[in-house]
């Protein structure tokens, strides 16, 4: 896909000579991002700018970048760029928008995906008209597996929401929510991949106390995870389904999964997902 999509989110296709997306506090997530727009074509290194907090960081960031420009000026770089793309963490967040509100065009589309800050905040400060898109992606981005949750402000078109839902698929795949939901997706997918991971590293480790090489522990692990999480959505089956179909009568499996209910392993999920959420929703007040 071209960039022409960023392009015509503005709604005056013709008004820039040089289409831009500025993507402000280009540390992982934002490099994870922008790079997979290169690579999928959907800006160029041309029309692409990039800010980091500290000036050292812009040499190696524009080498990484394939040559993307790169500086600590927030202001510069939002003026006159058709889609802001906001990676600065939720703490930093209000400064920063209080620095680009004057620069930012009017006719701009701005995807936040600053944890636990609501779209009515980030409008509240850059002004009723501007077009905000509330985003949250989770970090298999890196291997173009993220499950990002979008929810709109009252300004967005459903163009804007089609701009802002192309880029995301370019790293994995995409819900559109309410900004009610939010929270609990925090919770769920984006910190969701530390619980996966905290599982993985258990099951390699029974791995290895039974007998088997780390190395190989970890590949079946993680395969199995992999394939099973692929069979849940390929097939659209309930997980209950999927795990009954593995039980058989009297095998080997029910047994494993009678010490999984005595561990708690379930509630212990659960009360995760629960307790991340509350603090999710506590991250804008602290």
């Amino acid at each position: 896909m071209s960039s022409t999509a960023i392009k015509t989110t503005t709604g005056q296709a013709g008004a820039h000579a040089q289409k831009k997306i500025a993507v402000l506090g280009c540390g992982k997530m934002g490099s994870i991002l922008l790079q997979a727009f290169l690579e999928q074509g959907l800006v160029s290194a041309s029309e692409a700018i990039a800010t980091v907090q500290h000036e050292e960081k812009c040499q190696a960031l524009t080498g990484e970048l394939n040559g993307i420009a790169a500086g600590t000026d927030n202001r510069a770089a939002v003026s006159k760029a058709p889609v802001v793309l906001l990676c600065v963490k939720p703490q930093v967040l209000p400064q920063v928008l209080e620095e680009i509100a004057p620069a930012v065009d009017p006719a701009a589309l701005v995807i936040s995906i600053a944890a636990s800050t609501t779209v009515g905040f980030i409008q509240q400060r850059l002004g009723k008209h501007v077009a905000v898109v509330r985003a949250m992606p989770n970090t298999p981005a890196t291997v173009n597996a993220a499950m990002t949750a979008l929810c709109a402000g009252p300004a967005t078109t459903h163009e804007h929401l089609d701009t802002a839902k192309k880029l995301f698929e370019s790293v994995g795949r995409v819900l559109i929510v309410d900004e009610k939901h939010m929270d609990a997706i925090t919770a769920l997918s984006a910190s969701g991949p530390a619980f996966a991971f905290v599982i993985l590293e258990s099951l390699a480790e029974a791995g290895v106390k039974v007998g088997l090489p780390r190395d190989m522990a970890t590949t079946l692990v993680a395969q199995t995870l992999y394939g099973s999480a692929l069979l849940a959505l390929k097939t659209g089956r309930h997980p209950a389904l999927l795990k009954d179909a593995v039980t058989t009568p009297a095998g080997c499996t029910i047994d494993g999964l009678m010490e999984l209910e005595k561990g708690g392993l379930r509630v212990t999920l659960m009360s995760a997902v629960v307790e991340t959420t509350r603090r999710a929703r506590e991250l804008m007040g602290s």
